[in-house]
Order: structure tokens, then C-alpha cells, then sequence
């Protein structure tokens, strides 16, 4: 009589694969982690985003209609105030002196400087055209370096400069601030980055963005 050995069937049970289990969960872990630093890291620029555009905002409106912080009431732009008189007419160091003097007062230079806050503290807050507000606040923000000019000890009349750091002030801080901001497309979270950057104008020119 042949003997025929049968293959062994398949109980159907398994061990539980603890190591696969414990690389999946991993992995899901990882990736759970990643995506809320991402989103943490978005949250977290567009509050510096909001921030910062309430800075240039309301030097603006304050300027504009002199609401008695920078600005005394009743002596806003629209009161026939000059945003730039006070501040360009009282550089008192560094290369362009005399130059910013001459700048102080003209109609021009309080145009380009309200505008120049308006629209940098507008797109902020909007979350739009980040590139082109940091381009603009970097300049203006150089502009306004140089006018303190925090190399000095000393003024042009020998008193005390009363700087605190010959290279790195606010004025610096803020340019990077704005450099990052669009290097981040920060205007996406808590903004209107998306939606602008899917207008025709904008896929065209993304400089814009």
C-alpha cells in the first residue's frame, strides 16, 4: 500500500508580526509629526505676517490722521502734516545728511513713504504680493537705516548717538522679517496667498506673488 504524504494545511492563525506592526506605527507616527510641525511652522509665520503688517498699518494711519500716538492730533497728513518733516529733518549722522534734508517736506517723499506703508502693511495682512512688500520694505527699511545710522557714537554736533549696536537694529530686523515672510509664501496660512496666486496677472508675473 503507497503511502501519500498530505501537505500540511494552513490553520489560518498567525502570530501577530509585532516588529511590522511597530514600523508601521512608527512611520504613521513620523508623518503625523512632520505634517504638525509643518502646520505649526505655517501658523507661526502668519502671525508674524499679521504682526507686521499691523506695524506698517497703523504707522500709516496714525501719520494719516495724526491719532495722538507717533503723530499728535491735528497734525496728520490730512491736517496738512508733513509724515516726513519731522523725521527726515532731524538726521543728525551718516553719509546722506544733507540729503535727507533736502528730502524732508516734499510732497513726493510723503507720498512715496505713506504709500510705501500702506501697501507693504495691506499685502501683509492680506497675504498677498509678499515679494513685492518685501522688495519695498527692504528698501525703505535701508533707507531708514542709514538715516539713524547706528555705526555712529556720535552725532553731528558731538552729543552722544546714544546707539546701542553699531550694526543690527529694528529697521534691519524688520527687512529680514519681510525677506522671510516671502521665502515662507506665508500669505497662504490665515490669508489670501492661494487665491492670489491663481490669478492670471500673478501666474503671469510671479514676481508678483
Amino acid at each position: 500500500m503507497a503511502v501519500h504524504e498530505h501537505p500540511h494545511r494552513n490553520s489560518g492563525f498567525h502570530l501577530p508580526n509585532f516588529r511590522r506592526d511597530r514600523t508601521a506605527s512608527g512611520s504613521e507616527s513620523a508623518v503625523s509629526a512632520r505634517t504638525g510641525t509643518r502646520t505649526a511652522q505655517a501658523y507661526a509665520f502668519a502671525s508674524l505676517r499679521l504682526l507686521t503688517g499691523f506695524v506698517f498699518l497703523w504707522a500709516f494711519l496714525d501719520k494719516a490722521f495724526g491719532l495722538g500716538y507717533a503723530t499728535q492730533s491735528g497734525k496728520g497728513w490730512i491736517d496738512g502734516g508733513s509724515p516726513t518733516k519731522g523725521f527726515l529733518g532731524g538726521v543728525a549722522a551718516g553719509p546722506m545728511e544733507s540729503t535727507f534734508h533736502s528730502w524732508a517736506g516734499d510732497t513726493w517723499a510723503d507720498w512715496l513713504f505713506m504709500l510705501g506703508l500702506l501697501g507693504i502693511g495691506v499685502a501683509l495682512i492680506a497675504g498677498v504680493a509678499l515679494r513685492f512688500a518685501a522688495v519695498a520694505g527692504t528698501v525703505m527699511m535701508a533707507l531708514m537705516w542709514v538715516a539713524e545710522w547706528p555705526p555712529a557714537q556720535h552725532l553731528s554736533d558731538g552729543s552722544p548717538s546714544m546707539s546701542t549696536n553699531p550694526f543690527a537694529d529694528y529697521h534691519l530686523i524688520y527687512a529680514v522679517v519681510l525677506i522671510a515672510l516671502a521665502a515662507a509664501s506665508a500669505g497662504e496660512t490665515l490669508g489670501l496667498g492661494s487665491i492670489w496666486a491663481k490669478l492670471p496677472l500673478v501666474r503671469r508675473g510671479r514676481w508678483l506673488r
